[in-house]
């Protein structure tokens, strides 16, 4: 068997979802800090496979942009094929594991169009690790927090959920059949902000790890 220096691997993401679903403003002081009204039912919005990232990868800012922000968030995946789950059904037998994502977004571009595919879609968007599958318990709290060159800059907990876990898994699977595989990334707490190239996103969850990724402007 040939061997070779772990600094030479190439890592993947942890996750080949059949799709992203992402939910937006999930945390009141999140929805506050950027002057939104807090929703009334879960706000869902997709990010394509192509801005998946592998933790220790780069992040690229798009040249089209003046402003990249970090959000930290709690990801899920699912283990097992939910459609039209019931009101009072368990979740938790549809989640296969957890994951640390940062929902990068591309935040002048979102302040100028009611949809946001670009400005959360775009290439290196969603870096996604490490994966666990112990059970972690989002409904009883878990704490997410960001830090950017070592200084933390978003501290929440999943307690603070406007839509706990196990509303969202149902609310999307009456639109949509939730897959083995899929990721759902949870929303992001207060303290969002830009970065530069140069800096290092750290975005950790309890439980699960710590996700880290390099900033660099793209070329």
């Amino acid at each position: 068997m040939d061997h070779f220096p772990i600094s030479e691997a190439r890592f993947l993401p942890p996750v080949e979802p059949g799709k992203i679903v992402c939910v937006g403003r999930n945390y009141r002081e999140h929805a506050a800090e950027l002057g939104h009204e807090l929703p009334t039912e879960p706000l869902l919005f997709f990010k394509p496979l192509s801005s998946l990232l592998a933790p220790g990868a780069t992040l690229l800012r798009p040249k089209i942009s003046s402003r990249t922000d970090y959000e930290g968030e709690l990801g899920v995946v699912i283990g097992r094929r939910a459609h039209l789950l019931r009101d009072d059904e368990d979740v938790r037998p549809y989640i296969l594991g957890y994951t640390c994502v940062n929902d990068f977004t591309m935040r002048d571009i979102q302040n100028k169009e009611d949809q946001w595919a670009r400005a959360k879609g775009f290439d290196t968007s969603c870096p996604v690790g490490p994966l666990v599958t112990d059970a972690l318990d989002p409904w009883a709290g878990v704490q997410v927090e960001t830090r950017v060159n070592n200084e933390v800059r978003q501290s929440g907990n999943t307690r603070d959920f406007i839509f706990p876990l196990d509303l969202v898994i149902r609310f999307i699977s009456q639109a949509m059949t939730l897959n083995a595989g899929d990721l759902i990334a949870t929303g992001t707490p207060k303290g969002v902000g830009p970065v530069v190239a140069g800096d290092v996103i750290e975005i950790s969850v309890e439980g699960v790890g710590k996700l880290t990724n390099p900033v660099a402007d793209e070329r």
